[in-house]
């Protein structure tokens, strides 16, 4: 199904193609627990950056493998690039437009240490 989403502004908006149920990702690191990201994870092909390109800025940290995506305006990261899934873009379950209709089961991922919790999700 189509769900569509995007930051708090409305500059980064975007669609992707996911299942009607989905398993969302929880993680507990020290960026996620402070933004209070939840991860969907959407393979790049299906997803489709509609508009907001040039309100995007990126932060890197730690290993620098993850890049994450602000909009310069408001600063809500509404998807990213993990490092865990480099085939995929992370969208902010929080960012999807309300009455989404996902069927969604949270799953907790201990990114606090995150070597042994990316182990178990492979």
């Amino acid at each position: 199904m189509k769900v569509t989403g995007g930051c708090h502004c409305g500059a980064v908006r975007f669609t992707a193609e996911v299942p009607e149920a989905v398993e969302v990702l929880d993680c507990n690191c020290s960026i996620c627990t402070m933004t209070g990201f939840i991860h969907l994870i959407v393979p790049h092909g299906d997803f489709v950056l509609e508009s907001g390109a040039e309100a995007l800025q990126s932060y890197r940290f730690g290993t620098g493998a993850a890049e994450h995506l602000f909009c310069r305006t408001c600063g809500i990261k509404s998807y990213y690039q993990p490092r865990s899934h480099p085939g995929a873009w992370s969208v902010n379950l929080r960012c999807l437009d309300p009455g989404h209709g996902l069927a969604v089961k949270v799953d907790a991922f201990d990114g606090r240490n995150w070597e042994s919790a990316h182990a178990s999700l492979k």
